[in-house]
């Protein structure tokens, strides 16, 4: 298991308080694995709800038409990568 950034731990706590996964430790989240399906098996709810805790947390917005959705939710290290580009806060 590779080691979580600063930003990912911090993701990946945001990530189970928003989404009330409460079978999952914030530390457990694998950085490179899929969010998605076989991965940590969110669903496009989930996403809409962890876009909106991040749009809160770091003051930008995710679309939820935009294209790059599938690459920017790919993982906790591509979601935390795509952050720390564009947060305000």
């Amino acid at each position: 298991m590779s080691e979580q950034s600063p930003v990912e731990r911090e993701l990946a706590q945001l990530l189970v308080e928003s989404l009330n996964l409460e079978d999952v430790a914030p530390e457990q989240i694998e950085p490179e694995a899929a969010l998605f399906g076989e991965g940590l098996g969110l669903d496009s709810i989930d996403a809409l709800e962890l876009a909106l805790a991040i749009s809160k947390r770091y003051g930008f917005q995710l679309r939820s038409d935009s294209d790059e959705n599938r690459r920017i939710f790919a993982s906790l290290r591509a979601l935390a990568a795509h952050i720390e580009q564009h947060k305000t806060a």
